[in-house]
């Protein structure tokens, strides 16, 4: 535990200091324990685990194309994202870790107390056993605070999810290399810190105010009742078909011996990642992963309704060729801008011009964090919460609704209904 946050980034210097890392990004064929398939051209592990990548054709009615096909990370496998919570003098605390992922533009951000595919925690690698695993997996001791399984980057992943918890120790707890103490208060402060709280920890801290409810509708424009309605009805009216195919099929994209990129040169590459680690299950391996060509944006618009001015965030149901039923509740906006830059302002997507012509005066939240580390490298997001002007209208197309941060924080509960852009910016927000 730390008096103050001087002494975590002491803390945190020292660990990166205590391990070493080397990450090179090589070429597709160079991959040890990877194969591509010489009919598909997908590319899977030797051990038929962990995960492939392969080729989707995507068609729907509630995007800025009606259709397409790109590449797409297949991995059924449910992983565990947990962070374990004790009271210290009355304080609940985090325990969080200091974990490497080939990704992160940094290398060492703060993780969960538990992140790990069901691969990884299965030992498939033969590698070492993940610590603190036992008090996430039944029969365990503690309280649940929060269990849920929730959808990830819905643009890369087909129907992936992960296994997010928050379980009350109730015994001692032996506090290992890498992993440390820190306050709920202390972590409210280090989101706001660019690329140092990781995206799982971000999608396991949202559920956090689990640990004592609020009043979701209290002073809300809309019931509870009404937003499930309104969800219903965005899932009914859009459409999503979607059909895997073989990654040598994919449209506009191209293979050569290091990469698959799109004809354009934007939206994402893929890419060989070799990585060496002292501090990881298994000391060195290699991988495929997402790049991203530029920068995102995912923001919220946010307004103030009643005579008590509770806070609304302006949600979007949105649909990802990876969602798992047609929409999910999204930010207002979660794009990166660079892809649009040549189409008309009618097809842009909605209020992303809005929120980039935002005044500082209005920017409420405005941090860079960094997407999973562990299958997309270097890919950044610009996470906002721009307050509306009093021109802004208070009538919304029919896929946005007006929802107070409590209502969007009860719904994170479920799984596929608050996506991971949403989950994080919850996190930003808890203050």
């Amino acid at each position: 535990m730390f008096e103050n946050l001087a002494g975590f980034f002491d803390w945190l210097d020292e660990r990166r200091s205590a391990n070493s890392y080397e990450v090179s990004v090589v070429g597709l064929d160079e991959l040890d324990g990877w194969h591509t398939d010489p009919q598909t051209g997908n590319v899977a592990h030797a051990s038929g685990r962990f995960f492939s990548v392969e080729g989707i054709e995507v068609h729907t009615d509630h995007r800025e194309v009606a259709s397409w096909t790109q590449p797409i990370i297949m991995q059924p496998e449910i992983g565990i994202l947990g962070i374990l919570v004790k009271e210290f003098d009355g304080v609940p605390h985090c325990l969080m870790q200091a974990k490497m992922e080939p990704g992160n533009i940094n290398l060492v951000q703060l993780s969960p107390t538990v992140q790990a595919t069901r691969s990884n925690y299965t030992r498939v690698h033969q590698g070492n056993p993940v610590p603190y695993l036992e008090h996430f997996l039944s029969p365990r001791s503690g309280r649940v605070v929060f269990d849920s399984l929730q959808s990830e980057q819905g643009s890369w992943f087909l129907n992936k999810r992960n296994r997010n918890m928050i379980i009350e120790a109730d015994g001692d707890v032996t506090v290992r290399d890498d992993f440390c103490w820190l306050s709920v208060d202390q972590l409210q402060q280090l989101v706001h810190v660019e690329n140092l709280v990781n995206m799982d920890s971000r999608t396991v801290l949202s559920g956090m105010p689990f640990l004592a409810p609020g009043t979701a509708d209290e002073g809300a424009r809309h019931t509870t009742e009404e937003l499930l309605s309104w969800f219903t009805e965005a899932k009914s009216r859009y459409t999503l078909d979607r059909r895997v195919i073989r990654l040598s099929d994919v449209k506009n994209w191209i293979r050569s011996a290091d990469a698959v990129s799109h004809e354009s040169e934007r939206f994402f590459r893929v890419v060989g990642i070799s990585t060496r680690a002292s501090n990881r299950e298994v000391g060195s391996w290699s991988q495929p992963m997402f790049a991203p060509a530029s920068r995102g944006v995912v923001a919220f618009v946010a307004k103030p309704f009643g005579p008590d001015g509770v806070l609304h965030l302006l949600v979007h149901a949105r649909t990802e060729p990876g969602t798992g039923d047609v929409v999910e509740m999204s930010p207002t906006v979660a794009c990166c801008p660079e892809n649009y830059d040549d189409f008309p302002r009618d097809l842009r997507p909605r209020y992303l011009d809005y929120v980039l012509a935002a005044s500082a005066g209005r920017v409420l939240v405005d941090v860079v964090h960094s997407e999973e580390g562990g299958r997309f490298y270097h890919a950044e997001n610009r996470y906002q919460v721009v307050l509306a002007d009093d021109d802004f209208p208070t009538e919304v197309p029919e896929d946005y609704t007006w929802m107070t941060v409590d209502q969007l924080t009860g719904f994170v509960r479920y799984g596929n209904h608050v996506n991971v852009g949403a989950r994080s910016l919850l996190t930003c927000l808890a203050r």
